[in-house]
């Protein structure tokens, strides 16, 4: 099915992460333009070789950007102007764990983290984007979330990693309802866990290196081998990998989901189920 989406200018945040990279080569593959907006820029540089050997349609533009910083969004968003236009898909996915621990032992600095990243750093970037979507009175914003947010076992030990995403939850459902008239949709995505196809794919500064959860690799061979923990959980046996959020997004970006807003689905093999 031909989504419509070739010539879309598109602007992914964390684009340097596991589920970052896929929805960057999706939406590069169905031709549109993107904006690889991330701290790290250099992992963005990679992931356009991989699209360039790819061959595929469309473009991957990295842009190093701070979402916590409002200026460095701003900046972010005159560089989309200028090579591309007006932007048509705001991707929301920056975010992340500080560290993990019981609730009591929350300390300052993971709170202060956490709703820079996982709050502000969504409020930032769509306000940037307003204008360009209202002025014309269509476009798509989408917000990924987290099954922590959904389920208190997927939340054990960053509780207030969950709470932050209960934030975009509701921002979601609010702003479509406002929005919604204007003829802007906003839905939010919230994935259960989500594993890279290799450890290579995700940046330095991502939790798969900084909180030391073992490898992609690693998850597969103990999945292969009846051994990965809760998978008995999990009705779908397998991994989730970033092209099951990545094509929920090509999806809720284009025209053929244009009668869908305020929507919270999560991607997690139905570990999840309202």
């Amino acid at each position: 099915m031909d989504l419509g989406l070739s010539g879309k200018v598109v602007i992914v945040t964390g684009g340097s992460g596991g589920i970052g990279q896929g929805l960057l080569l999706a939406f590069a593959r169905e031709g549109a333009h993107v904006i690889s907006a991330s701290r790290d820029a250099a992992t963005g540089k990679g992931i356009v070789r991989l699209a360039e050997e790819r061959q595929l349609a469309g473009t991957i533009v990295p842009v190093a950007t701070d979402v916590t910083d409002q200026a460095s969004v701003d900046a972010m968003l005159a560089t989309t102007h200028e090579r591309f236009g007006p932007v048509d898909v705001l991707i929301n996915n920056a975010g992340g764990v500080w560290r993990q621990s019981a609730f009591e032992d929350l300390d300052a600095e993971t709170r202060r983290w956490e709703i820079a990243l996982n709050i502000d750093g969504v409020v930032n970037t769509t306000l940037a984007v307003a204008p360009d979507l209202l002025s014309r009175g269509k476009g798509s914003v989408i917000n990924i979330s987290s099954n922590s947010s959904l389920l208190g076992e997927a939340a054990y030990n960053v509780v207030h990693y969950g709470s932050a995403k209960g934030f975009v939850n509701s921002f979601s459902k609010t702003l479509a309802w406002e929005w919604g008239p204007k003829g802007v949709r906003v839905n939010s995505i919230a994935p259960g866990w989500i594993v890279p196809h290799r450890n290579d794919d995700v940046a330095p500064g991502s939790f798969w290196n900084r909180l030391a959860f073992g490898t992609p690799e690693g998850m597969q061979q103990a999945l292969d081998a009846g051994q990965l923990p809760n998978m008995s959980q999990v009705p779908i046996k397998r991994l989730g990998r970033p092209e099951d959020i990545a094509n929920l997004a090509l999806f809720l970006a284009s025209d053929v989901s244009s009668y869908i807003t305020g929507q919270l689905i999560s991607v997690s093999g139905g570990v999840y189920m309202p």
